[in-house]
């Protein structure tokens, strides 16, 4: 059983996804309405907070043939920070991490798309954060491709990416009297993604 994993055949395990399509070339949006973007950092040197963005936008341009030819641009709004915890939303918002009324966007450019494996795709990128610009890269896994019942071809994708928020400026913390400090500097974002093909 991997970490984290429910047993298997516990109720909690999936369907098997559906790869319907041989070939997803096109551009594609990305369905704001079935597609998460997640963080999660350490608390206190003990446990894992977890949130999300819950407004943002994003394009893809998705060939098959020639991966390096692919191109993918995100636009996150940094107001819409929510981990469901109103006092903790309203801190990260503030001049000690985000500072949204300065830095209202977060952004995500494509520089290079290379296929590392049959469904593994290496998307090497700038991104932007309180205007700060450095290069990252995810790898995605396709996930699945299908015609939905309205008549959408849509595809899934999904993908992690571990960041020092201190390499973009984000550097508030408090020191624990037990050792350590209160949040992590290392940080995880998570890609669950459902586009929709518009051409």
């Amino acid at each position: 059983m991997g970490r984290h994993r429910a047993p298997e055949g516990a109720t909690t395990d999936f369907d098997a996804a559906t790869s319907a399509l041989a070939d997803v070339t096109g551009d594609y949006a990305v369905d704001v309405a079935h597609t998460r973007i997640g963080i999660r950092a350490r608390h206190a040197m003990v446990t894992t907070v977890r949130g999300a963005f819950t407004h943002f936008s994003g394009t893809a341009h998705l060939d098959t043939a020639r991966p390096s030819a692919s191109s993918v641009t995100l636009r996150i709004s940094t107001a819409s920070i929510d981990t469901g915890t109103p006092d903790r939303d309203g801190h990260l918002r503030s001049p000690d991490f985000l500072d949204v009324e300065r830095y209202p966007e977060m952004r995500f450019t494509s520089t290079d798309v290379e296929q590392v494996d049959d469904e593994v795709y290496r998307v090497t990128g700038d991104l932007t954060i309180k205007d700060m610009t450095r290069s990252v890269s995810v790898d995605f896994t396709l996930t699945g491709s299908a015609l939905d019942p309205f008549g959408n071809t849509r595809v899934g994708f999904e993908g992690a990416l571990a960041i020092k928020r201190s390499d973009w400026d984000l550097t508030w913390n408090t020191v624990l009297d037990t050792g350590g400090v209160l949040v992590s500097d290392r940080i995880q974002v998570e890609f669950d993604v459902s586009a929709i093909k518009v051409s």
